[in-house]
């Protein structure tokens, strides 16, 4: 009978519902937008710079540095240079992340930044970025905008013996481990000259203050960008623990190993270090920003919406499987149900990868579970930053009578293969790169 109530779907009705989908995950992208959001946030009035709730008195500081880095780095620096462009005082920039900056009145340092995978110019944007804070004065007004993406954009070992390739290697590594994002950064920053809130202390007696575009779980600020300008709350003895991880075991470079090991291992600046006596930071945007606006979309076409982020960092087949629970259970109480989850969920990747991305493998083994739930269910999974893994999409939706006999289906989540499969059948979602990044958006909706 379930089955029988899946195949009594018309297509047209089925295209019109994965459409939906598609046209609010479009909505929740245009009422995140980095750019309006900050030009909410931040201006400058009468010699006052206002930072959301934060007050800075321009006459009191010689310069302002503005340092942006990640994948919302342009956006956030052409709203920020834009709010101080009348307000008298110096301004120079440092921007690091994709696409092209508008022209500026002020200097602008610039770098594209490599993702996922630091590069050459990861690590000159580093070393210039640390020169810079290092000459900064008690005079300096400095902004740090970061967001997701900033980890390998912007790096310099401590270990300056280190290659290019083998840092490369490491972050190699730990994407395709299946570690969270929170233990990822915690070796990184503990590797890292610039992370860890390094930049931070390089510059000194600086005022300082920090605008967030958050890509990680509420409450876990200092792993936005592996917490270049904030305190650290992770521990050596963190990196020890997870350096004996079974999922790292012969995969991080030898030499890296050894010093993430080394009883001689720096630690990172802590809350109370000095370099943050005259440090503020605020976070403007984060995946419940995105889960409400999400939510006024559902509600508004007549959905029973509920959120719930339970699945949080959880591996892909277990949070699926829970929401298609939980749905079920929903979908038998409420006519017409939309369940929504924010955040992401974790995939480990063999060596014989193909092309798609966490977002794209959660949809397609989703699609292969759906005849067990008795009423029209489709599902949407995608990234706010527009970029999937290593494929051109954000992600995918997808209902059980495109997915649910193609052959393919087995081969394609063996082998990490997912996207094939979804262009070919029309799942993918292919917006390009957002300039935003406050994680991933699950929709899964059913209708009886």
């Amino acid at each position: 009978m379930e089955e029988l109530a899946q195949s009594r779907d018309s297509p047209d009705a089925g295209a019109a519902r994965r459409e939906m989908l598609r046209t609010i995950f479009e909505e929740t992208l245009a009422a995140i937008d980095v750019r309006k959001v900050l030009a909410r946030a931040v201006r400058c009035d009468d010699g006052v710079l206002h930072i959301a709730d934060l007050r800075y008195r321009l006459p009191d500081f010689d310069r302002v540095l503005v340092v942006s880095i990640g994948k919302a780095a342009v956006p956030c620096a052409e709203v920020v240079l834009g709010a101080l462009g009348g307000c008298g005082i110096l301004v120079e920039a440092v921007v690091v992340g994709p696409g092209e900056i508008a022209n500026s009145s002020c200097r602008i340092d610039r770098w594209q930044g490599s993702h996922p995978l630091p590069d050459a110019s990861a690590r000159d944007a580093a070393q210039h970025i640390l020169k810079i804070l290092k000459s900064s004065t008690a005079r300096d007004l400095i902004l740090f905008l970061i967001s997701g993406g900033a980890s390998a954009m912007m790096e310099l070992p401590l270990d300056a013996t280190l290659a290019i390739e083998e840092t490369a290697a490491f972050y190699c590594a730990l994407v395709n481990s299946g570690l969270n994002i929170g233990e990822m950064n915690t070796l990184r920053k503990h590797l890292s000259a610039v992370k860890g809130g390094r930049l931070a202390e390089a510059a000194g007696d600086a005022t300082k203050c920090t605008l967030l575009i958050s890509d990680v779980r509420e409450g876990r600020e200092d792993v936005i960008g592996s917490g270049p300008s904030l305190p650290d709350s992770s521990t050596r003895e963190e990196c020890l623990e997870l350096m004996r991880r079974p999922e790292l075991k012969d995969k991080v470079p030898d030499r890296v190993r050894a010093f993430l090991e080394s009883a001689e291992l720096p630690e990172t600046p802590k809350a109370g270090a000095l370099c943050f006596a005259r440090a503020n930071s605020r976070v403007l945007l984060s995946t419940e920003t995105m889960l409400l606006a999400a939510a006024n979309a559902c509600r508004s076409r007549g959905f029973h919406t509920v959120i719930n982020n339970t699945c949080d960092e959880w591996e892909y087949r277990a949070a699926a499987d829970y929401l298609l629970a939980r749905l079920r259970e929903l979908s038998a109480e409420y006519p017409r149900v939309a369940l929504l989850s924010g955040g992401e969920v974790l995939v480990s990747v063999g060596s014989d990868a193909g092309i798609g991305g966490r977002n794209q493998q959660f949809a397609v083994y989703c699609a292969t579970k759906l005849n067990n739930i008795p009423a029209q269910t489709t599902v949407l999974s995608a990234g706010s930053d527009g970029i999937d893994g290593n494929s051109p999409a954000a992600g995918a939706v997808v209902d059980f009578h495109m997915m649910g006999h193609a052959p393919q289906i087995k081969e394609a989540l063996d082998r990490f293969d997912s996207y094939p499969l979804l262009a070919e059948v029309g799942g993918a979602i292919v917006t390009g790169p957002t300039g935003n990044n406050v994680r991933d958006l699950r929709i899964l909706i059913a209708e009886r």
